[in-house]
């Protein structure tokens, strides 16, 4: 996720200062890895630097002084085009798991082991997520379940290659 262009929407709600920003992503992003101060304070410089947001005022108060910060016009234009540009897909067109299966048919070793080792360790994060879905907000299931549906792909792709793991040991080993 684009931490610099997350806080930089957030801003677009009015002025805040580093505080406020990273509370607020704490809230709806964090999911468990809240934002460290130091990279809220680094991003905001980086943003002020590209004249992407202006300092809006300082809030005097019992510890340091508060910077606040607002959101430019080039800002609210980068925030726009940041949402309205799609992610890309990103196929699993050759991955490390694929990798370990050939390599143990390759070595002799048993690529039965390898895919229920993996299928395990799936399963156990499936749990897990299920669990904090079941007792989350909104936010929490619909985040939990985008992690789930990938992790039931994977279970998919792990059930397809060990029932094709015999052709695919000959094609290896040709």
């Amino acid at each position: 996720m684009s931490v610099s262009r997350t806080l930089l929407a957030l801003l677009e709600t009015g002025p805040r200062h580093g505080y406020d920003l990273k509370r607020s992503y704490d809230e709806q992003f964090a999911q468990g890895r809240p934002l460290a101060y130091g990279q809220v304070y680094s991003t905001l410089s980086r943003l002020l630097r590209n004249g992407l947001v202006v300092e809006a005022g300082v809030e005097q108060g019992d510890g340091p002084d508060r910077k606040r910060y607002t959101i430019t016009d080039a800002g609210v234009t980068d925030v726009e085009s940041w949402l309205a540009t799609p992610e890309n897909p990103e196929p699993y067109l050759q991955n490390t798991l694929y990798t370990k299966v050939v390599l143990a048919l390759l070595s002799g070793r048993s690529a039965t082991d390898v895919l229920d080792s993996q299928r395990a360790a799936h399963l156990k994060v499936m749990r897990e997520l299920t669990k904090r879905k079941t007792g989350g907000d909104l936010a929490d299931q619909l985040i939990c379940d985008h992690a789930l549906f990938h992790l039931e792909a994977d279970l998919r792709w792990l059930e397809l290659t060990a029932a094709r793991l015999d052709a695919l040991a000959e094609a290896v080993r040709r």
